[in-house]
């Protein structure tokens, strides 16, 4: 008897999706709600897991295959559990004697990012600190841990990760030309960045910004937050979703978006946060923002930016959003125009603090500045409201206390 191993349920917004990595070859034994494939849509990357132990006996969808919702991909055999369970026992017995009640009493848990790295340098799971959820072991442990370690001799090429390897490849051969498929994800950015370029009526306005206020603000209260909200780092992104909020109370044409012939203006501020990822950038989004303190702010973006890079975001979380921040300064932009998120009218860019001199009262000063970047739809929204709204930002992030006190 077998056991039917089937693709997800794709939302309706996702038509099919791509077999990305077998993680069990045919043949191997598999332990139940282990990880067995991952599949790729134009959204995210789903997970699917043995519904059982027994042994992976058939694949029927090999990686790169289009699979529709609910289709057969692959079978299990039952009546390996027993072997399973053994050759999991016989492991645990292998290894050394510290440690090894630990191991046998709970194995840990791996995110999917964290294990290929793990399987890729040989490393003991059990002896990285977790610092996820639930005692999960991250990408970001796995890295942490692996730094800390004495080096090491080189790894051959072949056990490299396969984008490394093609980089070596490359460098190596001088004019050598490697061509890969461009992901599903990937397609799917350039397919919405290319709407967006040829459908709407893209202008880019610009100001700078004083830090200085923020910077000394949150210095001064940075060690008592993190303390106080349980480890949530005081960043500047609560700060500039907040005073986003306000501005687009004031400006419901920024918030707005067009429907065909009709103009769709939102009562909420639903406000999405670029990130940047291996597989491309993912736009998660904060659902009624200006309902939340910046605490909150600051922790769900950091629990987007873990989850993200270990494929973990739902396709429910990073659908819809009236608005978009990004935010190139993390990677030393000094200045970009940041493309529409459609059917959004506008997205507010961050980039890098940089000092610079300033004339201030007559004096000359130098003082950490930020440009910012305001694209939007010029069919939805006048040049005036845009440059209204962008000093509205500028304002209330000079001085925070406007954010509060939402004067």
């Amino acid at each position: 008897m077998s056991i039917d191993i089937k693709a997800p349920t794709f939302p309706e917004s996702v038509a099919d999706g791509t077999i990305a990595t077998w993680h069990k070859k045919q043949g191997d034994a598999v332990t139940r709600d282990e990880l067995i494939v991952d599949i790729e849509t134009d959204k995210v990357v789903l997970e699917v897991v043995a519904p059982a132990d027994g042994v992976l006996s058939e694949i029927l969808k090999q990686e790169g295959d289009t699979v529709l919702s609910n289709e057969l991909i692959a079978r299990i055999g039952e009546g390996a559990g027993a072997a399973v369970k053994a050759a999991a026992a016989s492991a645990v017995e292998s290894r050394p004697t510290a440690g090894v009640a630990t191991a046998a009493a709970e194995e840990p848990k791996l995110a999917p990012a964290a294990r290929k790295l793990i399987d890729e340098q040989g490393l003991d799971a059990s002896a990285i600190p977790a610092t996820g959820k639930g005692g999960l072991v991250t990408k970001e442990d796995v890295v942490n841990y692996s730094k800390s370690k004495p080096a090491a001799a080189p790894a051959p090429v072949a056990a490299q990760p396969k984008t490394a390897a093609v980089a070596v490849d490359i460098a190596a051969g001088g004019r050598e030309e490697k061509r890969v498929p461009m992901t599903r994800l990937r397609a799917r950015i350039a397919e919405r960045l290319l709407q967006a370029s040829q459908n709407t009526a893209m202008l880019t306005t610009f100001n700078e910004v004083n830090m200085q206020p923020v910077m000394s603000l949150r210095n001064q209260y940075k060690d008592l937050f993190e303390k106080a909200h349980n480890g949530t780092r005081l960043g500047f992104m609560g700060f500039f979703v907040k005073a986003a909020c306000e501005a687009l109370k004031r400006f419901p044409a920024v918030n707005a978006s067009i429907d065909g012939d009709d103009i769709v203006y939102h009562g909420y501020q639903d406000v999405g946060v670029a990130v940047s990822t291996d597989k491309g950038l993912v736009v998660p989004v904060l659902r009624d923002a200006d309902e939340l303190s910046v605490a909150q702010v600051e922790n769900k973006i950091r629990d987007f930016g873990l989850r993200a890079r270990d494929g973990k975001l739902g396709i429910d979380e990073i659908q819809g959003g009236t608005f978009t921040i990004t935010n190139g300064g993390v990677f030393g932009s000094l200045m970009s125009t940041p493309i529409l998120n459609p059917p959004q009218a506008a997205i507010l860019g961050m980039h890098k603090i940089q000092d610079r001199p300033m004339a201030v009262n007559g004096k000359v000063e130098i003082l950490p500045m930020m440009y910012l970047a305001l694209s939007y739809d010029h069919r939805l929204i006048d040049g005036k409201e845009a440059v209204q709204f962008l000093v509205t930002i500028k304002d209330l992030i000079e001085d925070p206390a406007r954010i509060l006190l939402e004067v």
